[in-house]
């Protein structure tokens, strides 16, 4: 063991290490060379990776290694690959876990940040692993399958603006039946009365239509991701030698696919699943549900003992994928083992109970479809589909 950490800090001590504090005004760089005390502070132009590399030249000095590690935020992960195909040892820190002053009214800059970020980072380097979380990048096909649901899921809940809108208008008149999602829409528009018998004002009437004008946009747009997502069938009757083409299992689709086999799971919800949460590997359970933001926050201080709930500082799209599912396999595997444990806990018990039972049936049941995918244990009594 000793030999073990005397190598872990003659490595740290012929390392330069980098903190990166990103904005979009500039970039606030901090470094710490091998054997220093006080790290050195440079400032560079947004998006300036060649000066960045620059700076690291110069001061890299005899250091045989550097370190980087930037908050995760609106960047991505660009910059990470770009300093990682430089030869630079880069991280990506989650901010939620740095660990700050806890006064109603701390000091906050950019210095002080990027302060924080290197030391969390050297503290990281030498095998400290409770003062921060680093990000998992996700590989460039990865980040790229995640796209489409994503881009589904914008589009939906814009939609679902222009239909409220177009539904408020007409309630303002008196109007309580008109289905802005119907084919003929356009042609009803203009048969409408007010509730006081009258026709729709002309302003109005050109307001809605603009409003259906988008809502077919965004209609056409949310279609088009829907058959890139499942491809409809080739038509046709199939040759009798024709061997049927299946997707590879490990491959993104063929897991997917996997996931449907069950009943109660969708296309969108496995897509979001196998995009968010699956397409990369966990040690153990509860990596997989603090990745989600399903593990518990339990206080325990002296005498008090109290549960806080789920974390939530995981994938939110995942976890409210879970959740959604959990809903599901209620109604469609209400004889597995899952929805039994759920009912013989909630009873007839309605209101807060059952939401958080359901929070905790979305956990087992993201462990279960973990197990599914990865080691083929079907969940017990699941009905898989015909």
């Amino acid at each position: 063991m000793e030999g073990k950490g005397s190598d872990r800090v003659d490595v740290a001590s012929r390392t330069l290490y980098v903190a990166i504090e990103l904005s979009r005004s500039g970039w606030l760089a901090g470094v710490l060379g091998h054997g220093g005390q006080r790290a050195s502070r440079h400032k560079l132009k947004a998006g300036d990776v060649d000066g960045l590399l620059a700076l690291i030249a110069r001061t890299r000095g005899t250091a045989t290694r550097v370190c980087s590690c930037y908050e995760a935020g609106y960047e991505g992960f660009w910059l990470h690959r770009r300093l990682v195909a430089a030869g630079i040892d880069s991280r990506i820190v989650d901010p939620s876990s740095l660990q700050v002053d806890r006064r109603a009214r701390r000091k906050k800059t950019d210095a002080i940040d990027v302060e924080m970020i290197l030391r969390a980072l050297v503290a990281w380097d030498r095998g400290e692993r409770g003062l921060c979380a680093m990000v998992r990048v996700p590989d460039v096909a990865a980040e790229d399958a995640r796209r489409t649901s994503r881009e589904r899921e914008r589009l939906v809940k814009e939609q679902t603006g222009h239909l409220n809108r177009i539904r408020g208008l007409l309630t303002t008149m008196g109007i309580y039946d008109f289905n802005p999602r119907r084919t003929n829409r356009l042609a009803v528009l203009a048969t409408l009365m007010t509730g006081d018998g009258r026709e729709l004002p002309e302003r109005l009437t050109v307001e809605i239509r603009r409003e259906i004008d988008r809502l077919q946009l965004v209609e056409r747009q949310i279609a088009e991701l829907e058959r890139e997502r499942n491809p409809p069938a080739p038509r046709g009757r199939p040759r009798k030698d024709a061997i049927p083409r299946k997707p590879d299992p490990a491959s993104p689709p063929g897991r997917i696919a996997h996931l449907q086999t069950l009943r109660g799971v969708g296309p969108e919800i496995a897509g979001i699943l196998q995009s968010e949460v699956f397409y990369r590997s966990f040690g153990n359970r509860r990596e997989l549900t603090a990745y989600c933001g399903l593990d518990p926050t339990p206080f325990a201080s002296g005498a008090t003992h109290r549960e806080q709930g789920i974390s939530k500082a995981g994938n939110r799209r995942a976890r409210h994928a879970a959740v959604e599912l959990a809903w599901l396999w209620l109604q469609w595997q209400p004889d597995t083992a899952l929805a039994r444990w759920f009912h013989a806990r909630v009873g007839l018990a309605t209101g807060r109970l059952k939401r958080t039972m359901i929070v905790a049936l979305a956990r087992k049941l993201l462990i279960a479809l973990w197990r599914f995918l990865e080691a083929g244990v079907v969940p017990d009594g699941a009905a898989l589909k015909a």
